[in-house]
């Protein structure tokens, strides 16, 4: 009965909103290798990183060493119609699992765009309006950075240009909808409105996309057109400081009622949601105050973690954005069309792939039918229809759970729900209908993706 004096929603309030965003390079022994001009193959400097990003942007991706980034005033506002979100127990989950674990999860669905993109789209939208732009150039997977970011910009003013990858264009259509509903240009890619798109459409015809084609087009459009820039949802420095508001909510939530999470769970795509939630226990991690077991979950038809190659490589298909050093697939894997989830990356954040080389974290790769059976038994017992991506999350830390039943330990289990599943519901009725498969890649699929990785010295695979 003691466990039920811990109530199912832990919230904070208003005024404990994180002020300030947590910056876990400053604290890593190792600090992630810096991004490199392609051509010249010396470290990007900010002036060559301007003409693609927003002035003050560049300036958080760069920084390695300021700990904590005070957050404006005016993001703090927004913040506020849908900030804190709360820290859930999933009492009827562990009982239906008959376990001793007790398992949260930081839910960030609440909000229009049904997720956590929400945090860094705000603060990519807000110092693109404060540098006079007219408007913003991305890419979306799933769509929820696409969703995300059309909210952002209709809250500031700025146009925004969405390339989609074709897949989930085709896939979600209604996803596709709430970004024009909110002033949205969204283009399926790769697309023939760009040259990199046509080349690439060319070299692969009848491809259904990946994240590498929709940010190489992107990309193009943001330099070509006067007044834009290109923002990112995913894999950079300065997205994963903009997400810490998730880890710093959770953990002082937890801290409240004296919980300490053992074990940490994140879906990894790109990194945003598992480099958020992670922040601040990493932080103690990093500075010896503390351990905990931190696990990253991708999926096994995407597995940049588990069986990519920690190099440099192109962040994108066209081979026009720089070159970071990262757990990669080949900037040209394309995951197969059944994938499900918005985890399509070819890579992952240059300092998650930093943390995860040094040992301070692991990976699991998991098969998509298993995300959907525990996506449906979460949907059951929590009454939220999860994302595929936080899905992932999910069959992780049941399966911890598990583990737990059989040892009889009494582990604390903390994962991220990213977000809600309303429209995803094709995969759904794939599941459903049994007409969902597990691609696994084999050897031979990855070669060609790893024999385009740029070779160098130093970058020997």
């Amino acid at each position: 009965m003691e466990d039920m004096k811990i109530p199912h929603k832990i919230y904070l309030a208003e005024e404990e909103i994180p002020k300030q965003w947590y910056n876990m390079r400053a604290d890593m022994k190792v600090k992630p290798a810096p991004l490199l001009n392609p051509g010249t193959l010396q470290p990007l400097k900010a002036e060559e990183l301007t003409p693609i990003f927003c002035e003050e942007l560049v300036a958080q991706e760069l920084d390695d060493n300021t700990a904590f980034v005070d957050i404006p005033e005016e993001i703090q506002e927004y913040y506020k119609t849908y900030r804190p979100s709360p820290v859930m127990r999933a009492y009827n989950l562990e009982k239906a699992l008959g376990t001793p674990a007790k398992i949260y999860y930081k839910f960030e669905g609440n909000n229009t765009s049904g997720s956590h993109k929400l945090n860094s789209a705000l603060a990519q939208a807000y110092y693109a309006k404060k540098q006079g732009l007219k408007g913003v150039t991305t890419e979306t997977g799933a769509g929820q950075w696409g969703t995300a970011l059309s909210m952002a910009c209709a809250y500031f003013g700025l146009d925004c240009k969405v390339y989609m990858v074709k897949v989930s264009y085709e896939q979600k259509p209604f996803r596709r909808e709430v970004m024009r509903t909110y002033g949205a240009n969204v283009t399926p890619s790769p697309s023939d409105t760009t040259e990199i798109g046509r080349k690439i459409l060319a070299e692969h015809p009848g491809t259904t996309g990946s994240l590498g084609c929709a940010i190489s087009e992107a990309v193009e459009v943001a330099t070509k057109n006067d007044g834009y820039r290109y923002v990112l949802g995913s894999v950079l420095n300065q997205v994963l400081l903009h997400q810490s508001v998730i880890g710093l909510e959770a953990k002082k939530a937890l801290d409240k009622y004296n919980i300490t999470p053992d074990i940490i769970i994140g879906c990894a795509g790109g990194g945003s949601n598992l480099g958020g939630l992670i922040a601040p226990f990493m932080g103690e991690k990093l500075r010896g105050e503390k351990d905990y077991r931190i696990v990253a979950v991708e999926p096994a038809s995407c597995p940049s973690f588990t069986r990519g190659k920690f190099a440099y490589d192109f962040c994108d298909t066209g081979m026009i954005c720089p070159l970071a050093k990262m757990y990669t697939l080949g900037s040209d894997f394309i995951p197969s069309a059944n994938h499900a989830g918005g985890l399509r990356f070819h890579g992952m954040s240059t300092i998650l792939s930093q943390l995860y080389h040094d040992g301070y974290m692991e990976a699991v790769a998991v098969e998509q039918t298993s995300v959907f059976e525990a996506a449906e038994q979460f949907a059951r017992t929590e009454g939220i229809l999860p994302a595929p991506e936080s899905s992932h999350a999910i069959r992780a830390a049941i399966d911890e759970a598990l583990k737990c039943k059989e040892t009889g330990e009494e582990k604390t289990i903390l994962f991220g729900l990213t977000g809600t599943g309303y429209f995803d519901m094709v995969a759904y009725e794939n599941f459903h209908d049994g007409n969902m498969t597990d691609y696994i890649p084999t050897d031979e699929d990855l070669k060609p993706g790893f024999d385009k990785i740029p070779k160098f010295p130093g970058n020997e695979i």
